[in-house]
């Protein structure tokens, strides 16, 4: 696969209100670092974007997902990073339990559940909240292409399939 044009999933997992979330402040050389994002990764090749999802969300979290939507495509493109196609999902069923060992283990950061409520006051890319305010708001299938020069997002597209 080309380092260029990277294909990722992102899972905002749902329960009583809240998103799990992952602060991301376990790895070296993170270009997430210090921010709060869903989970989910890079895909293996030959894998289909749901596959990736269930794949991702079960090594990072333990969880088995059991029922989730595919709400959104999301386009990045950074003159530092290169290109990134998102598959963005919400997920609100799911099997296994996070208690807090679980919330630490992650290798990537650790795991919090946040009320929706205050997910705007977490450090989040500026973009991230852009497709979390779709999300919330519980818009239609979208597609959102995000460009940053540097950390600073320059512009953003959208369309709502609703």
């Amino acid at each position: 696969m080309n380092e260029s044009k990277m294909l990722t999933t992102l899972c905002y997992i749902e329960k009583d209100e809240q998103y799990l979330m992952m602060h991301r402040v376990s790895k070296q050389n993170d270009l997430n670092q210090g921010k709060w994002i869903g989970v989910g990764g890079h895909f293996i090749e030959g894998e289909s974007p749901e596959e990736c999802l269930l794949r991702e969300v079960k090594e990072e979290t333990g969880l088995t997902l059991t029922a989730y939507k595919l709400r959104g495509i999301i386009t990045f493109v950074s003159d530092e990073w290169g290109c990134e196609y998102m598959h963005l999902y919400t997920a609100d069923a799911f099997e296994g339990t996070l208690g807090a060992k679980e919330m630490e283990a992650c290798s990537e950061g650790i795991l919090e559940w946040i009320p929706k409520e205050e997910i705007f006051d977490l450090n989040l890319w500026e973009g991230d909240k852009i497709f979390l305010k779709l999300l919330l708001d519980n818009k239609g299938m979208f597609s959102l292409k995000l460009e940053y020069e540097g950390d600073t997002l320059v512009n953003s597209v959208v369309k709502i399939y609703e």
